[in-house]
């Protein structure tokens, strides 16, 4: 018998490596399913919202490096997984969406959930087509893994139910392919050119993000010759902060005065593999190198001298033997010392604080970093869980971290905790939630139960959007909509059949974290933290001040000047009497 378009796919994802497809059923969808459920090798997993599948297939492939799909049904099911799609297309991982459609008789005819995905997901993808006969595949379907494999980056393929159900015209699926591995570095003229402009410069700043993966040792190697301090954006944290003698930290709105010290200082910036957003904190009078795989990113964040196209651990390997070892050590030295008063600083904000509440959120992020295992996955929230895990969780080139750094979007940590856990059952792996995060995808708390995935979830439970607050203060807003009335997390969490426990009392945070931790399955840890604890910025522009002062001046105006009193205990006189 012929083989059906169905069939053909799941050979093919099979020939490609895929191990699992993350998704929710529906009608338009049954052929593939059904394909799958007969085929047995590849891993159904079963989600509660199409968005979750997005976001769990993107951690899947970030973890991987390998192709990761998800599938939805026509209609709004397809549509859910757009805002987890926009994240993996801005993290650039390899992710195959399959979009099932409407009857292909019906499209155009304002039928019953009719969209049209081919165009919908355009701007969230580096291919997208629809297969409208059966002779298109399954070819579409080879240019769509090949395309999302090679760019690192997401592939939309869009299927009619009827489609899937038809025989294929040639039943052989697609070869095998795997990820090509290209030598790619600038010409020897233009590394000449930068090694004379690294030669000459009296303090070198290095910026590494993303692009550093793979690239330790040459990066290392690179500041150790040029004698550079090395600041990292936040999704280049997991690749760049261990085992490293020039770190002065992250730089950016929640990065530390270290980093931006370090960057503003320079006279040559040397970025790499980063394309680190906040104009505002490059230098403004520094040479500037960016190299980057992706020509298209260079210069789009500052002014560049010279912009080099490459890999990063195949241009700094080409690179090194034409840099002249500096000796001078006075930059590097002192934004060392720089960091480490900062390391200190922060530090001392995080701890029991003599048992009084509401509890720190730093001591909560500090302890889990310490309890965690050396291997652990960090998933983290958008907003102060971000802030927490970019300053409190230890890299150590086994443990990785992930979070919405690029998309930016809220109740990330969990569903990309899902894709985790599937795709490493043997690994701890922890979410450091805002109770908003948390809330806005509650629902696949049961697809954890029921996959019986032992994510261990530490919901900072502070009755706020809080990093919006914050926003508000320093734009000069009295804080407006940003209340959230949460139940009990940790009952809630009980009451479908995951641990779930409450953390009032700082002494009680650690031995209800590593109870936690040991639980069998799934585990929820609820902690009380404190609404009003700043998270300073490095670096306190004169509109922020002058907005932080109007915030101040209208709360009391409007009645609200017993908040100002709570702030001021918070974030002033507790760091006094530290």
């Amino acid at each position: 018998m012929s083989k059906t378009i169905a069939e053909v796919m799941v050979e093919s994802l099979k020939n490609a490596g895929v191990k699992r497809v993350y998704g929710l059923p529906g009608d338009s969808l049954n052929g593939f399913t059904d394909a799958l459920r007969r085929d047995g090798t590849i891993e159904w997993v079963h989600v509660r919202n199409e968005e979750v599948a997005a976001f769990a297939a993107g951690a899947d492939a970030h973890l991987t490096g390998s192709l990761a799909v998800c599938a939805a049904s026509c209609g709004p099911g397809n549509l859910h997984l757009i805002n987890g799609l926009f994240d993996c297309h801005r993290s650039r991982v390899p992710v195959l969406a399959i979009a099932a459609h409407i009857p292909s008789s019906e499209i155009g005819s304002n039928y019953f959930q009719e969209t049209h995905p081919q165009n919908l997901f355009k701007e969230c993808s580096d291919y997208c087509e629809m297969v409208g006969v059966p002779e298109q595949m399954p070819r579409v379907l080879e240019i769509a893994m090949r395309t999302a494999i090679n760019m690192s980056g997401v592939a939309v393929i869009v299927l009619p139910g009827d489609v899937l159900l038809h025989n294929a015209p040639d039943d052989h699926s697609v070869l095998p392919m795997k990820m090509a591995k290209p030598l790619i570095r600038p010409n020897d003229e233009e590394l000449r050119e930068a090694a004379a402009i690294l030669n000459a410069g009296k303090k070198v700043t290095i910026l590494g993000g993303a692009g550093c993966k793979n690239s330790h040792a040459e990066l290392i190697a690179a500041a150790d010759a040029l004698k550079s301090p090395i600041v990292h954006a936040l999704r280049g944290k997991e690749y760049i902060t261990y085992d490293n003698p020039f770190d002065v930290g992250l730089t950016g709105l929640i990065g530390f005065s270290s980093g931006y010290h370090a960057m503003e200082d320079c006279d040559v910036l040397l970025m790499l593999g980063t394309d680190f957003p906040y104009t505002q904190f490059f230098p403004k009078h520094a040479k500037v190198i960016q190299i980057d795989i992706r020509g298209n990113q260079i210069g789009r964040r500052t002014k560049v001298d010279l912009g080099l196209i490459g890999s990063i651990k195949d241009t700094l390997s080409a690179l090194l033997p034409l840099l002249e070892t500096k000796t001078d050590r006075t930059h590097l030295d002192a934004k060392v010392r720089d960091y480490k008063k900062v390391r200190e600083g922060l530090e001392e904000l995080a701890r029991a604080d003599e048992n009084k509440t509401p509890i720190h959120p730093q001591y909560v992020a500090r302890v889990v970093d310490q309890l965690a295992a050396e291997d652990a996955i960090f998933t983290c929230d958008v907003g102060t869980p971000t802030v927490w895990a970019a300053r409190y969780l230890t890299m150590n080139g086994s443990r990785r971290l992930l979070g919405s750094f690029s998309h930016g979007s809220m109740a990330c940590a969990v569903p990309q905790a899902i894709g985790a856990q599937t795709a490493f059952p043997g690994r701890q792996v922890v979410t450091l939630s805002g109770d908003g995060g948390l809330a806005m995808m509650l629902g696949d708390l049961l697809t954890l139960r029921q996959l019986k995935l032992p994510v261990k979830m530490v919901v900072f439970n502070n009755g706020a959007l809080a990093f919006v607050e914050l926003e508000m203060k320093a734009a000069g807003i009295v804080t407006y909509a940003t209340d959230l009335d949460n139940p009990s997390f940790a009952a809630l969490a009980n009451s479908i059949g995951i641990h779930g426990v409450r953390v009032d009392q700082p002494n009680d945070l650690e031995s209800a974290v590593r109870t936690a931790f040991a639980t069998p399955g799934p585990a929820l840890i609820e902690v009380m933290v404190n609404r009003l604890e700043l998270s300073m910025p490095p670096h306190i522009s004169l509109d922020q001040m002058k907005g932080f002062s109007l915030y101040m001046a209208r709360s009391v105006f409007s009645g609200r000047g017993d908040e100002i009193v709570e702030l001021a205990k918070t974030n002033v006189i507790q760091r006094i009497l530290s």
